[in-house]
């Protein structure tokens, strides 16, 4: 997937009640469930229907690698679909979200101002919003880019122009070299 895209699914995942399935079997028995058979599950994960049956049966316990990071990946997007529902639902109308960030930040503004870009590490809550936005465009989805930007508007709006209290000026926030990224609702 993609930087942010993995952060806001990491963000949402912190509201689960319970852990999800952690065994290779565990797993597979949760994903036959839930897509109602094992070719389905064997279509999706690129493997044999009788690999998915064998695994359902506890015959296989260890998944190589890259299976073993497919069905985890999986189950966690299927994972507890009300709860992932109502947290998205919170952050878009009262929450907002937290953003954790060291990244190249600048700003296109008149000239005069000290616009060159630098590392900043920043901690910022963006209103509800801009996690509706978010949300709505990951649904839809969107590029990495295309997240990216509306996180730099919301930087813009909140941290650069303190919701518009400073920099009435500033045209766009360049949000470039992301080093570290981490949503929390």
């Amino acid at each position: 997937m993609s930087l942010f895209g993995d952060g806001l699914e990491a963000a949402v995942q912190k509201a689960f009640t319970r852990p999800a399935p952690k065994s290779a079997g565990a797993q597979m028995r949760y994903l036959v469930k839930q897509l109602k058979g094992t070719k389905a599950v064997a279509q999706m994960l690129r493997v044999s229907q009788r690999t998915v049956e064998r695994y359902v049966k506890d015959q296989i316990k260890k998944p190589r690698p890259e299976l073993a990071a497919r069905l985890e990946r999986e189950v966690k997007k299927r994972w507890q679909p009300q709860i992932r529902a109502k947290a998205r639902q919170k952050a878009a109308t009262t929450g907002g979200i937290v953003i954790d960030t060291q990244a190249r930040m600048g700003y296109t503004a008149p000239i005069g101002s000290t616009d060159e870009d630098r590392v900043r590490h920043l901690t910022v809550a963006l209103p509800p919003q801009y996690a509706a936005r978010l949300f709505d465009t990951q649904e839809a989805g969107a590029t990495d880019q295309q997240l990216q930007q509306i996180v730099a508007e919301g930087l813009k709006e909140v941290y650069f122009q303190d919701g518009g209290r400073r920099a009435g000026s500033l045209e766009e926030v360049r949000f470039t070299d992301v080093q570290h990224l981490e949503f929390d609702l």
